[in-house]
């Protein structure tokens, strides 16, 4: 009975940790893979990104102090990094393209506007056709986009 008992746990014990150190392996990857990012755009201070926030495949990260942006977009289909300088951008603002008369969003971008040329940078930041889960992931992206809006505004 105590062997019995023995090897349940252990073997339940072995199906706990398996997903914990897999979770744990991906988590250290991807936080490796965004200081490389930030290392790429800024070599000798990645640190001062203060802000970086993560949902959906997308990290966003901003240096408030130096006025800096980066949008990461780690997407399976394309994965991409965007950076952005915030001392030659004069405003942003979310563009969203719906599909026809419908209110379903089938694409949201970044429009940053240049200082001096007044020419239109714009970043894609959610798109349908690359989304797994569709319109849940739509309404999300939107909140988390339009919170950053703010906070890169409130940077400009």
């Amino acid at each position: 009975m105590d062997t019995t008992v023995t090897i349940m746990g252990i073997v339940i014990a072995i199906i706990v940790a398996i997903p914990i150190y897999f979770s744990a392996r991906s988590s250290a990857a991807n936080k490796s893979r965004i200081l490389n990012i930030k290392k790429k755009f800024n070599p000798n201070n990645p640190q001062e990104f203060d802000l970086t926030e993560t949902q959906s495949n997308k990290t966003l990260t901003i240096d408030q102090k130096n006025r800096k942006f980066i949008l990461m977009n780690f997407n399976p289909n394309q994965q991409e990094s965007t950076y952005v300088d915030l001392k030659i951008v004069s405003s942003c603002k979310l563009v969203l393209t719906t599909e026809g008369a419908s209110d379903t969003i089938i694409k949201i971008d970044y429009e940053f506007q240049d200082r001096e040329t007044s020419k239109k940078i714009t970043i894609p930041f959610y798109d349908f056709d690359d989304d797994r889960i569709k319109q849940i992931s739509a309404y999300q992206d939107h909140m988390f986009a339009k919170k950053w809006l703010k906070i890169i505004q409130d940077s400009i």
